[in-house]
């Protein structure tokens, strides 16, 4: 049996990218110090503003961007993976990337991806959101090795399209990842119930760190960052809004081993779409 370390890192991100980098490289270093080789941090780790005018103002290319420069140093010196959940990056005029980076010990980025799913919705509580407004979806699934176990990187919203895990697990990823951040409503009602559905239908590891609190721009985000085994049974949980660290040893062996005890995967059959045709009622001689 060959463990594989991960942690979480739950922010409370700000309107200020200087503050939010010296909160999450303080994170990182605590859960490498406690033996993480893998550090999860949540969506939009570098800034949380509703206002688009101000996002513009104080985001930056990927070329230019202060905290993952800083993030790709902090992996290379402690020698860890560093996942930074997403990014807010510039990425031509008035556009915006939710960008995912997977920083390998080496300090280089061994992974990008963009956020497929935006979230545009009207919530119950008065709550509007519309992320196509700002940013520029992403087109492509992307999956990073690392190491003993190879993960699939999705973004928030993303988990709520399983077919996008579906994927990744038939692409032979272990591990399943959906940094997040989750609206207090909607989390409440759906988190640990998406998180792990995710992991029980694919048999993968799920992890996924999320902001949490009541954030400068007025919003509120779930927190309950959480580690999910190929089983569905919780391993870590930041059972609160606080900042802070979970870490949890993960065995990869367990994917192949629940995968052989329900194969799913295995079983599942091409079929055709539903097709609905209008019953025929056929009537013979006189009522």
């Amino acid at each position: 049996m060959s463990l594989f370390r991960v942690a979480c890192a739950q922010m409370r991100s700000g309107r200020d990218p200087a503050a939010n980098l010296a909160a999450v490289e303080a994170l990182v270093r605590e859960a490498a110090g406690e033996g993480a080789s893998y550090v999860q941090t949540p969506e939009m780790t570098n800034i949380l503003v509703r206002s688009r005018g101000e996002l513009l103002e104080k985001i930056s290319t990927e070329a230019e961007d202060a905290l993952l420069a800083r993030m790709r140093a902090v992996a290379a010196e402690l020698g860890i993976f560093v996942h930074l959940g997403s990014l807010a990056i510039i990425v031509g005029p008035e556009r915006v990337a939710n960008r995912a980076f997977v920083i390998a010990p080496d300090g280089s980025i061994a992974a990008r991806y963009d956020k497929i799913h935006m979230f545009d919705v009207d919530l119950e509580n008065g709550e509007s959101w519309r992320e196509s407004a700002t940013y520029q979806p992403g087109e492509a699934a992307v999956t990073v090795d690392l190491g003993p176990i190879t993960a699939g990187l999705a973004i928030c919203y993303d988990v709520r399209f399983p077919h996008l895990f579906r994927s990744y697990a038939k692409a032979g990823c272990g591990l399943l990842t959906a940094p997040a951040a989750f609206t207090r409503q909607t989390g409440a009602a759906h988190w640990h119930i998406l998180q792990r559905a995710r992991a029980i239908e694919n048999g993968a590891f799920v992890v996924t760190a999320a902001q949490g609190g009541k954030h400068e721009d007025g919003r509120e985000t779930y927190g309950h960052s959480l580690v999910i085994d190929p089983w569905g049974r919780i391993l870590a949980e930041a059972d609160h809004d606080e900042p802070g660290i979970i870490v949890a040893d993960i065995d990869p062996a367990d994917v192949a081993v629940i995968r052989g005890r329900v194969p799913s995967l295995a079983n599942e059959r091409a079929f055709a779409p539903a097709r609905v045709e209008a019953d025929r009622i056929r009537t013979s001689g006189a009522a």
